[in-house]
C-alpha cells in the first residue's frame, strides 16, 4: 500500500485496509490475497488474526498503518510472507524464519512423518540432520520424540542463527545439537554407525528449473538451499554414498525430494547397498520422500 496508489480522503479502518490490500495483492497475482491480508495486518498490529474481526470498524493508528504500507510494497515485490512476518508454522508449531533460511514447506511434513515411523517410542534414538535451516525438522523430531537426540550440520551462518533461536524458543537444547559446515564434515569423528537415522530436505532443484519458479523462491530464498547441479542430485549422491559411514547396521535414511527424482534416488540408496527402500506421498499425492534401511 501507498499513498500513490490508495484513497487518504477518509479514515483507514480494519475492515477497509484489509480489502483494499486483498485487492491489490490479487493485481500482483499473490496467492490466497485475503489471508495473507489479514496475517499481514495481524502482525503490523501486533495482534491475533481474530480480533481483526472484532476491530473491523477501529481505525489503524499512524504506526499500524505504516507498518502495513513496508508489509505490503514487500509482498507485491513478492518478497516471501514467511520473511515478512517472521514466522512460519511447521507441524503445528511457530518457527522464526527470515531471508538467508529456506521457509518450511507443508510437504516437509511428510518428512518427519517417515522419520517417526523408523524411531521407537521407548528406546533412545540418535538422528543426524543434513541442512539444518530454520531447524524446523530438528526440533519437531525432539518436540516429538523426547527420547531423540539430534546433531544436525548446515553451511549457512543465517541458518545457524534462526535455528539456534528456535532451538532455545521450543526448549530443546539438551537434544538438539547445531553444527555449522558442510555435509557430514563438521560432526566429531567418533567411530562409524553413531546414528540410528539421518534425515535430510536437501536442495533438490535443477540449475535450469530456477527461471521457472515463482519470484518468492528464485529471487528470495537462499540459492544454497535449493539448488544442486544440473539434474538436482549432486548433494543427495555424496549423502547417499556416505551415509553408510555413519549408520548403525540397521540405521535407516529419509530424504526429501522432487517426485521425479524419486525413483533415481531409490536406485542410488540400492547402489550404496541400502536393502529396503521405500517412496512415500506427500499430502497432495505426490512421491516426495524416499526411505531406506540398511537391512
Amino acid at each position: 500500500m501507498s499513498d500513490s496508489t490508495a484513497p487518504t480522503d477518509d479514515v483507514w479502518t480494519v475492515q477497509r485496509i484489509l480489502q483494499w490490500t486483498a485487492d491489490f495483492l490479487q493485481q500482483k497475482e499473490v496467492e490466497s490475497p485475503r489471508l495473507e491480508a489479514e496475517l499481514m495486518l495481524a502482525h503490523a498490529r501486533n495482534c491475533q488474526r481474530i480480533r481483526l474481526y472484532t476491530d473491523f470498524e477501529t481505525p489503524l493508528a499512524d504506526d499500524e498503518r505504516a507498518r502495513m504500507r513496508d508489509f505490503v510494497k514487500r509482498r507485491a515485490g513478492r518478497e516471501p510472507l514467511a520473511y515478512i512476518t517472521g514466522r512460519k508454522e511447521f507441524y503445528g508449531r511457530d518457527f522464526a524464519v527470515g531471508s538467508g533460511v529456506l521457509v518450511p514447506r507443508p510437504e516437509t511434513e511428510t518428512l518427519i512423518d517417515v522419520c517417526l515411523e523408523h524411531i521407537p517410542p521407548d528406546q533412545a534414538v540418535k538422528v543426524c540432520e543434513v541442512g539444518f535451516g530454520s531447524g524446523c525438522i530438528a526440533v519437531t523430531l525432539a518436540k516429538q520424540c523426547s527420547r531423540v537426540s539430534v546433531d544436525a550440520t548446515d553451511v549457512s551462518s543465517h541458518a545457524m542463527s534462526f535455528a539456534t533461536q528456535n532451538v532455545a524458543n521450543h526448549e530443546v537444547g539438551q537434544q538438539v545439537t547445531l553444527f555449522e559446515g558442510d555435509g557430514f564434515g563438521p560432526l566429531p569423528r567418533e567411530p562409524a554407525g553413531r546414528f540410528d537415522g539421518i534425515v535430510s530436505n536437501p536442495p533438490y532443484i535443477r540449475e535450469d528449473e530456477m527461471a521457472m519458479l515463482m519470484p518468492e523462491v528464485a529471487v528470495h530464498e537462499p540459492r544454497e538451499a535449493l539448488v544442486s547441479g544440473a539434474d538436482g542430485l549432486v548433494l543427495v549422491r555424496r549423502l547417499v554414498s556416505e551415509a553408510v559411514d555413519w549408520l548403525t547396521e540397521d540405521g535407516w535414511m529419509v530424504l526429501e525430494l522432487d517426485p521425479a527424482q524419486c525413483e533415481r534416488v531409490v536406485e542410488l540408496f540400492r547402489a550404496a547397498g541400502f536393502a529396503k527402500t521405500a517412496i512415500h506421498q506427500d499430502l497432495s499425492g505426490n512421491d516426495r520422500v524416499v526411505s531406506a534401511e540398511r537391512s
